[in-house]
């Protein structure tokens, strides 16, 4: 059994799980037999248009994401998370009850109001959410946890969706529909009962009532790390694209598909399993930990099936209306569904690393009011998404067109946030690599520290190392390059993005300039990771070479931990410094190379000849393992 499932049957995440599960559900219920209720039975309501009930009926319940998310970030910064969950789940259990009465009174504005009520549930819900994950899970099990998350609150939408409908048609819907809410948010409330206490980080924080206030405050924390600000505008890109997308599934299946009420629940039903299968797929694909290069594979999916959405959508309806069944024998059809499935898939690889990404990366004192931040965010992203695609759709727009100009936003969006964080750019490409043509494994990776300064130091025996040892670390990594490779394009495009640190190894015995020096302490200094390659030059023969003097300059220098790295498994690839022509190491190229790194423990008293000693011992442990 995978890991991410293997969270479930473990106490640390399992009632967690479920008592998100339940709520997301709850939430789905009742919002959608609300609206299907009031739209099927308007007259004996409401004199307004069921078209409007339906749109202030979503606005009420996203209502409650600008007004208190703020207050909901510092409550579960200053209280114990699983405290918070059960009172949250009481509150769920007191406004079905006023749901209830809502139905048996015939009140319109009791139910709206309990929708209202419900928002808010869901939004002091959302930081206690994704702030309790890093508490409760180790950093390899954090992409695993996130995808469960994901992809169990997109099932529970979709059965909570269908649920709603069933209910809201039976005869005494408003009684079904209390009964259920009531039984799930009591099932909900003993799951939250078994959650393990999670200490709050900020117990002394004092209440800023003002939500104007709060929120820039907390968008304020956000800011303060460029990486996990432009994470949580991607996420709530993606929440526009995936609302928008959604919204638009009845008017396309009843007038561009010519589709019946039936064909709604398969596009949806297709939509979510995409996106279940790429958020589980995410643990698999990153290794177990916070791979932020599936983020730009995702946007490239998301792109590329959003307009073969747009031109594989049909222009000429049906002669009479397709039930579920039958539509699946209709011309194009599963080029459709292919597309939606697929954009399910990438939303998923593309929506899972950023959020794990943004608790890895958040302070711990501020995480849960930057995760309000967040949620403040998603929410006015979607509600300028809903109101851009009304007014595209008024003045004519198709909803395929709509599709496609979505989908070329969302490679805008996507270049923008490529260019202010190229670090997402270099993951992809170092995803790529380890991928596609080495098969990576790591040995006592946990030496490398998950915070502050330290000195990585390793053989070099191909071209692809820097590469390999930024793949098997979750931090960023400041390594140091020839600069003579920088003519090269592809490496001076790499070199700029990962922020190397150039020098000059032209001579066997040469010591980088004065600056290189410098640049390294700097780096250090501001507790980075460093990578150097303290033979100079990439090994000719495979063999490890002795260790420059110079070293012993930036040890003195910056005495910080020093780490010892060995790679191999690379001398003879299309990559190292094999003595056969280029083109006969193409021809001999065996894709998924095993390749190892193994990681010593770190020294803080070290000399060259000893670190090379360190190295080669890593190096002779992984030949003769015995």
């Amino acid at each position: 059994m995978s890991s991410q499932f293997a969270l479930l049957k473990s106490r640390r995440f399992g009632p967690f799980f479920a008592t998100q599960f339940l709520g997301a559900f709850n939430d789905n219920v009742f919002k959608n037999a609300l609206i299907v209720l009031l739209t099927f039975q308007t007259v004996q309501w409401t004199s307004l248009q069921p078209e409007l009930l339906a749109n202030l009926a979503a606005g009420i319940f996203i209502l409650p994401f600008f007004l208190f998310s703020a207050t909901a970030g510092q409550l579960a910064d200053k209280y114990d998370k699983a405290r918070l969950a059960r009172l949250v789940k009481v509150l769920e259990i007191l406004i079905m009850l006023v749901a209830g009465a809502g139905f048996w009174l015939h009140s319109l504005k009791v139910l709206m109001g309990s929708l209202f009520l419900l928002g808010l549930h869901s939004t002091l819900f959302g930081p206690v959410k994704y702030a309790i994950l890093p508490q409760h899970l180790a950093p390899e099990e954090l992409v695993g946890g996130n995808a469960l998350i994901e992809a169990g609150t997109f099932v529970a939408i979709l059965i909570g969706t269908l649920a709603g409908g069933l209910l809201s048609g039976m005869s005494n819907g408003g009684l079904w529909i209390t009964t259920a809410c009531l039984l799930t948010a009591a099932a909900g409330y003993l799951a939250s009962r078994a959650i393990p206490a999670a200490p709050a980080p900020e117990p002394d924080l004092a209440i800023n009532p003002n939500p104007i206030t709060e929120t820039w405050r907390n968008i304020g924390f956000a800011r303060e790390n460029r990486t996990v600000f432009l994470s949580i505008l991607g996420i709530s890109w993606f929440w526009l694209f995936g609302a928008l997308l959604l919204a638009q599934f009845p008017a396309y299946a009843k007038n561009v598909l010519g589709g019946t009420e039936t064909s709604v629940t398969l596009l949806l039903g297709v939509f979510t399993l995409g996106i279940g299968i790429g958020s589980l797929l995410c643990e698999r694909l990153s290794a177990r930990q916070v791979e932020i290069g599936l983020v730009p594979f995702g946007s490239i999916g998301l792109t590329v099936f959003g307009l073969d959405l747009a031109f594989a959508s049909p222009s000429v309806l049906p002669a009479t209306p397709l039930s579920m069944l039958p539509l699946l024998f209709a011309p194009g059809i599963w080029r459709v569904l292919l597309d939606l499935f697929a954009i399910g898939l990438f939303g998923g690889f593309f929506i899972v690393p950023l959020y794990a990404l943004i608790q890895v990366r958040s302070s711990v004192s501020h995480r849960a009011r930057i995760i309000a931040a967040n949620n403040i965010v998603n929410a006015l992203f979607m509600v300028v998404g809903a109101a851009a695609a009304a007014g595209l759709l008024s003045v004519g727009l198709s909803i395929p067109v709509l599709f496609g100009v979505a989908a070329l936003c969302n490679a805008a969006v996507a270049f923008y946030i490529y260019r202010l964080v190229p670090e997402f750019l270099l993951r992809f490409v170092v995803w790529l690599l380890v991928n596609s043509v080495y098969r990576l494994e790591k040995r006592n990776i946990e030496h490398i520290p998950e915070e502050g300064a330290a000195l990585l130091v390793c053989n070099h025996v191909s071209y692809a190392d820097s590469l390999l040892v930024t793949a098997a670390c979750r931090r960023p990594i400041r390594f140091v390059l020839d600069r003579r490779f920088l003519g090269n394009p592809v490496l001076a495009f790499l070199a700029r993005t990962g922020r190397v640190i150039p020098a000059d190894f032209s001579g066997a015995d040469q010591a980088p300039a004065a600056s290189v020096f410098a640049a390294i302490a700097d780096a250090l200094s501001a507790d980075e990771l460093v990578l150097i390659f303290p033979e100079g030059s990439v090994s000719e023969d495979g063999t490890l070479h002795p260790f420059q003097p110079w070293l012993a300059d930036i040890l003195e220098k910056s005495p910080v931990p020093v780490i010892p790295l060995a790679l191999s498994g690379l001398w003879g690839s299309v990559f190292s410094r094999h003595d056969v022509r280029l083109i006969q190491r193409l021809r001999q190229l065996r894709l998924l190379r095993t390749v190892t790194l193994a990681v010593g423990p770190a020294s803080t008293v070290v000399t060259p000849q000893l670190l090379q000693q360190q190295v080669a011992n890593l190096l002779r442990a992984e030949a003769d393992p015995a």
